[in-house]
């Protein structure tokens, strides 16, 4: 599954271009997620020439942070699974999110 498609691409802003607003006012664009290792990636903003996410990471714990496109692509869970894109998530407010 393509994690990043050209629409996406067109649609997140790049980063720090939200910097001056509230985390809870801040758009996600999309959702990744790893099932069998309950981890999930909320994507807030987008650098095309580091291929990186801003992202709220909820795994072991939850922080926000940097995660490499290239390195989602290649990490697999317990039992082989690959990140897969959430189909069904529309662009949501941070803070109207169920985490």
């Amino acid at each position: 599954m393509q994690l990043l498609t050209d629409k996406l691409r067109e649609i997140i802003p790049p980063f720090y271009s939200s910097e001056d607003v509230e985390l809870e006012e801040k758009m996600v664009y999309a959702k990744f997620f790893l099932a069998d290792a309950n981890w999930t990636w909320y994507i807030l903003e987008y650098d095309q020439e580091s291929n990186s996410f801003f992202a709220l990471v909820d795994g072991l714990d939850q922080e926000l942070g940097y995660v490499s496109l290239d390195e989602l692509e290649q990490v697999r869970g317990h039992m082989g699974l690959h990140v897969e894109r959430d189909l069904y998530f529309t662009p949501t407010k941070f803070g109207d999110l169920k985490i």
